[in-house]
């Protein structure tokens, strides 16, 4: 794999009610941060309003899960909620307007589909290498752009600088920045001094891996997509999956027609979708404790990973592991 890309920098669920998530994930034994809600006068002199989306995050040690919601009028703001003022020079607010628009788009379009994971992003050191590389190999994508992104520190939240693009679907009729698994993308962020990485009572270490199922007959169009766009990444073949590692994390690809044997008793909401990800543990048998005291549904695997199925988790399976550290 080529150097301008690392790891998984974050899985995505967009949800349909952020308070509701928030509790579930919660008792899943997740520490989670008080989701931000940006804010913007959508005119001049109006006053500020939510817009767009709001989000939360699982921080881990490398990467994180996010928790997405659309922010639609009318809607009520989570009582522990924190509101992020968005300024911007009258003359950048109807492009700022328009892109809060188009991304809040793509994300009623997923939800759509289904409540579940819908968001996969690659870490980067360079993302402008990336991009020119992505320019190299005909992926289109939709620039690099800069945005700001809460973090959570000693002193609160702190809105901090990133930057990312995202993968075009080859269908020119399809949304830009949006595949037909979901948002794919890269994206490479500053590094914050005090971001707070919170102890979680499931164990919860890194994020490790995500599974992306999809129709038997596409496997060799999607595998062939996503070495593409990892540039090179080691692979695994097996019959019916594709795995590519990058660093010490891992996405597979797996045939529909598999999925009964590799998580079993899960059924894909939609194809092709993303179906599941893989959180180390420090402790596993602290994560089963904490899981079963719960009263969460999960099941064992064969190598001693503990699976929460998508039922209790918003629409995607939940795997973890034991960390090989």
């Amino acid at each position: 794999m080529g150097n301008d890309l690392g790891g998984l920098h974050h899985v995505g669920l967009v949800v349909e009610d952020m308070t509701a998530a928030i509790s579930t994930y919660r008792r899943l034994g997740f520490a989670l941060p008080p989701p931000a809600y940006p804010t913007l006068s959508t005119a001049p002199g109006a006053p500020a309003r939510p817009v767009g989306a709001a989000n939360t995050h699982i921080y881990l040690r490398r990467n994180f899960v996010e928790l997405v919601t659309v922010i639609r009028d009318g809607q009520p703001i989570p009582d522990e909620a924190h509101v992020v003022p968005l300024k911007v020079p009258a003359d950048k607010l109807p492009a700022l307007l328009a892109a809060v628009r188009g991304a809040a788009a793509n994300l009623t379009a997923c939800l759509d589909r289904f409540q579940g994971m819908h968001i996969l992003i690659f870490d980067s050191s360079d993302i402008d290498c990336a991009a020119a590389r992505l320019d190299t190999a005909g992926v289109g994508h939709g620039g690099v752009h800069a945005v700001q992104r809460p973090i959570e520190t000693a002193d609160g939240t702190q809105m901090v600088p990133a930057r990312y693009l995202e993968i075009n679907s080859d269908d020119p009729t399809a949304p830009r920045g949006l595949l037909p698994e979901g948002r794919v993308g890269v994206a490479e962020n500053t590094p914050v001094a005090g971001q707070q990485r919170p102890e979680h009572a499931n164990s919860a270490i890194d994020l490790v891996g995500c599974m992306l199922c999809v129709p038997d007959e596409a496997l060799p169009d999607v595998e062939h997509r996503y070495a593409t766009y990892l540039g090179g990444a080691t692979e695994v073949r097996h019959s019916s999956t594709r795995t590519f590692e990058l660093d010490d994390t891992t996405v597979t690809l797996v045939a529909a027609s598999a999925l009964p044997n590799v998580l079993p008793g899960e059924c894909p909401p939609a194809l092709p979708a993303f179906v599941g990800y893989t959180i180390s543990v420090h402790d596993i048998v602290q994560t089963e404790h904490h899981l079963r005291a719960a009263a969460v549904t999960c099941t064992k695997g064969h190598a001693g990973e503990i699976v929460v199925p998508a039922s209790e988790a918003l629409g995607v399976a939940v795997i973890f592991q034991p960390s090989a550290d």
